[in-house]
């Protein structure tokens, strides 16, 4: 895989270099292998236990150069970290392929390779279970890709999790084709917008998204053919009013009542994938009685009612994507989506690790539009959070207020304005 990862770097013209570490044989001997080994630190958010934001704590490691890397991995320098809800669910317990704390959290990043026992490649995107936000990170080099030219850190960051959710999703089980109507929920989010924008590379798609009615403009202006705000309608009557017989798929990640609301919205051989259960997520910290709702909501039904109803219903977690062939076909159509100028992560906002409790709150609270990005390197002391969402929020903020924040420039900048 390595030689293919090669190949491919060099086919959009960026280069391959030799390890800042040659790894010698064993029994071999070399000058490298008799200096003292040197410890380097590096940053790392750790999940000490479950609860509210004081349980992720941000920790100096130390690892011993050369590293002592396994077969079939590579250290990356990781650059770009990317936010998902999952990590809203492990900080609570409820994400069950998450080790127990302490661990340190994170599925995706992009970086550069620092070491590798035979060939060291460039920037790449990364990606494992978990373990990607900390500065340094050994992962399988099946699951680094090389990152395209002009594309940056924050947005390598940004793609995996999301764009493969949504395309799988999307074509390897809705079998989207031209002339489909699809349900985005969370349309403003990242699988919401990597959905969309996945769905505009169909013809004569008609997109429905749900999303705040702050967030109309933009994710319009991205592809949403009918935005929706869920907070002051029901969506249900609303896509009634707009198509009569329904949507033909469905992408729920809510759960509970939702699932039976969005089934009720099929059309006939209409399909719903369910993959998640966002609704179980509502403050800092578990939250039973939420969780019993949404599990007394759920969907029940047999086998005879889909054969009555000619409709299907499908389950999807990448975490549990197993083929290693698919997974890789997976994203590098997406790379070469990017290429052609088809998709385009959009980055919300980038917080440094120091704010990590103000990225998530942001997606708690689901005020972001894109992808939350979360940055290794050290907070300078007049920097503020990044954000590409300011216009579309500040509609719903005073106009006196924000200015005043503005010339107090060391004050630090709450999640809401961004």
């Amino acid at each position: 895989l390595n030689k293919e990862i090669i190949a491919l770097t060099r086919q959009t013209g960026q280069q391959m270099t030799k390890s800042a570490w040659d790894f010698p044989e064993s029994g071999s001997s070399s000058p490298a292998a008799d200096e003292e080994e040197k410890p380097v630190s590096y940053r790392a958010l750790v999940l000490t236990g479950y609860g509210g934001y004081d349980k992720i704590k941000l920790q100096v490691k130390s690892m011993k150069m050369p590293p002592q890397l396994k077969a079939g991995e590579v250290l990356v320098r990781v650059k770009a970290c990317g936010l998902n809800f999952a990590e809203l669910l492990g900080k609570q317990g409820l994400y069950e392929l998450l080790p127990s704390p302490p661990v340190t959290l994170g599925m995706e990043g992009s970086g550069v390779i620092e070491a590798v026992a035979e060939d060291v490649g460039d920037r790449v995107i990364a990606m494992n279970r978990h373990g990607m936000w900390q500065e340094l990170a050994a992962v399988p080099a099946n699951r680094t890709f090389p990152i395209p030219d002009g594309m940056s850190f924050e947005e390598a960051a940004a793609l995996p999790i999301n764009y493969m959710t949504a395309y799988m999703m999307l074509f390897e089980m809705a079998n989207l084709r031209p002339g489909k109507s699809v349900l985005i929920h969370m349309a403003a989010g990242g699988v919401g917008i990597a959905a969309t924008q996945l769905c505009q590379t169909v013809q004569d798609v008609t997109i429905f998204g749900t999303a705040s009615a702050s967030k109309h403009e933009t994710i319009s202006q991205g592809g949403v053919t009918h935005p929706i705000d869920y907070r002051t309608k029901d969506y249900v009557t609303e896509i009634r009013n707009i198509s009569p017989k329904g949507v033909d798929i469905v992408l729920d990640p809510l759960g509970g009542a939702d699932t039976q609301k969005c089934f009720s919205l099929l059309k006939p051989l209409g399909m719903l994938i369910v993959f998640g259960a966002a609704n179980c997520v509502t403050g800092q910290k578990k939250n039973l009685l939420a969780m019993a709702k949404t599990w007394y909501n759920q969907l029940t039904l047999n086998t005879l009612k889909l054969m009555q109803t000619n409709k299907a219903i499908s389950g999807f977690h990448l975490g549990y994507i197993q083929d290693q062939e698919l997974f890789e076909r997976t994203l590098l159509a997406l790379l070469e989506l990017y290429r052609q100028g088809k998709i385009k992560p959009r980055i919300d906002s980038s917080y440094h690790f120091e704010e990590v409790a103000e990225a998530m709150k942001r997606m708690h609270d689901r005020q972001n539009i894109g992808k939350i990005i979360l940055l290794p390197e050290p907070k300078k002391t007049e920097e503020k959070p990044k954000s590409n969402a300011e216009a579309a929020e500040n509609v719903e903020k005073n106009e006196a207020a924000v200015s005043e924040k503005k010339e107090e420039a060391t004050e630090e900048v709450k999640a809401e304005e961004d």
